[in-house]
């Protein structure tokens, strides 16, 4: 991993994307989504502060257990005066996360029972599917996984 010299307060999107990992395509999008912000030097050219590692950083361990990029800006979004996410701010935002990731565990196991419940079976159309077609309304009328279209002559 390149190091960046202590006396280097600025970062350009190449040194910001070597150094944290992520694709300049990706800092460029987290910068428009309002989750980095860079300044612009009088060639056009971003220029991002060294606490955009620490920033880059967050959203990528936040994206990382799947929280949404949008829940990850506004919690960036409460930190006083914008600053860097610390240590405690990762403990705090990750407690309040954690019943929405419970959740979606819970779903995760729901869907992974109802699979085991399907293979096999290769009809996608029964009453009981609750994966691929929980309002059944065709399997009330005939069974297999084709729908076949009303041909009228």
């Amino acid at each position: 991993m390149p190091q960046i010299p202590e006396k280097i307060h600025e970062l350009t999107v190449g040194q910001l994307s070597a150094r944290s990992g992520a694709a300049v395509s990706a800092l460029h999008f987290y910068e428009s989504k309002g989750l980095i912000s860079s300044r612009r030097t009088t060639g056009n050219q971003r220029r991002y502060g060294r606490d955009a590692l620490r920033r880059v950083a967050f959203v990528r361990a936040a994206q990382r257990v799947g929280i949404p990029l949008a829940t990850i800006r506004d919690a960036l979004a409460e930190l006083p005066e914008e600053r860097t996410p610390n240590r405690d701010d990762w403990a705090r935002l990750s407690e309040t996360w954690r019943s929405e990731l419970d959740e979606r565990i819970k779903q995760l196991g729901r869907l992974r029972d109802h699979l085991t419940d399907c293979i096999g079976c290769g009809c996608l159309s029964l009453e009981t599917c609750v994966l691929s077609n929980p309002d059944d309304v065709f399997g009330e009328k005939q069974s297999g996984s084709r729908l076949l279209s009303d041909r009228r002559s």
